[in-house]
């Protein structure tokens, strides 16, 4: 068994994530999620699709990053 590196839990199933040259050990996605996902800069959710990047800053959507003052971003193509 091994401890998850966000909440602990000692778990049979858990897993392994390399990220970074990090290796990281979860018992759940949501774990995960909340130790890797990136947030949004503008309001802060946690980012687990692809979210939208400008010169080092994630935003979740067009909408986040144009209230940030970063204008073009578009949430697809049309």
């Amino acid at each position: 068994m091994a401890r998850c590196s966000q909440c602990g839990n000692d778990y049979d199933k858990s897993f392994r994530i390399l990220i970074g040259g990090e290796t990281h050990i979860f018992d759940s996605f949501e774990c995960a999620i909340e130790k890797l996902a990136p947030r949004c800069a503008h309001c802060g959710c946690r980012i687990i699709g692809h979210g939208m990047e400008k010169n080092g800053t994630m935003f979740c959507c067009a909408h986040c990053a144009e209230g940030e003052g970063v204008p073009g971003m578009t949430d697809r193509v049309d």
